[in-house]
């Protein structure tokens, strides 16, 4: 048993050594050891193994490692006929045609939300989404989104997290929560960072389960708060018909 849980431990170590790349493109040793509060010879054995298997590789000029060609051979075998941000590419890119702003899928990942796909506006002035950004459920209309109509338990649950941060009053929170699942969409404006701002509404499969949130972002000085209200219907539209693609 206790041999068990030691193979399980490193496997979980190794995967948050992998996780790093989230948020890079390439580290060096110490930087890893930091990130994931391991000691850098715990760390240097494990990128061993997984440099070994193809899954990183050290670059010998700047002593970084970077992603290697096993994570491409793996992703080469997803699945792409139920990967929400393959199947519905088509309809996002024709919302941005009809809005002319940014578009994005979201989903929840625990107290995090991921953007899993973008679509960016052609507008010269515009938001940049990157794909695979990880950002907090306490603000912004997708985050609000994905917990206004996630699963009751889910949504407790992130609101008595320790983590919550202390400047956003849970109660209050929690009621613009219910006024977004009675409007059937939610807004920011300026939340996150100045000058931007998002309207976003939940995508449901045909049996009633939140998949992801759907937004449309741009900058603020065009993005305005009636500009938003005017654009709901049709964010709320093209994410119901998402919904019925997604089956």
């Amino acid at each position: 048993m206790e041999e068990e849980k030691r193979t399980v431990r490193a496997v979980e170590r190794a995967l948050d050594v992998l996780l790093c790349f989230v948020s890079g493109h390439e580290w060096g040793l110490t930087e890893i050891a930091g990130r994931v509060g391991l000691h850098k010879s715990t760390v240097h054995r494990l990128l061993a193994t997984l440099e070994d298997k193809g899954f990183v590789i050290r670059d010998a000029a700047t002593e970084k490692y970077r992603l290697g060609l096993s994570v491409l051979e793996l992703s080469a075998n997803l699945s792409r006929s139920d990967d929400p941000s393959v199947v519905l590419l088509p309809e996002m890119e024709r919302l941005r045609d009809e809005l002319n702003e940014t578009v994005s899928l979201y989903v929840r990942d625990r107290a995090e939300r991921v953007r899993i796909q973008a679509v960016q506006s052609m507008q010269a002035i515009r938001r940049v989404a990157t794909v695979g950004a990880r950002l907090p459920l306490s603000v912004g209309a997708s985050s609000k989104v994905l917990l206004a109509f996630a699963e009751p338990g889910v949504r407790a649950a992130v609101l008595s997290d320790a983590a919550w941060p202390s400047n956003l009053e849970r109660a209050a929170f929690g009621k613009q929560l219910d006024d977004i699942v009675a409007a059937g969409y939610a807004t920011s404006f300026e939340e996150r960072e100045p000058g931007a701002a998002a309207v976003s509404a939940p995508i449901f499969n045909r049996s009633g389960k939140l998949v992801a949130a759907l937004s449309v972002s741009g900058p603020s000085n065009r993005l305005t708060p009636d500009r938003m209200h005017e654009y709901a219907p049709a964010i709320i539209e093209s994410a119901h018909r998402m919904g019925t693609i997604l089956g």
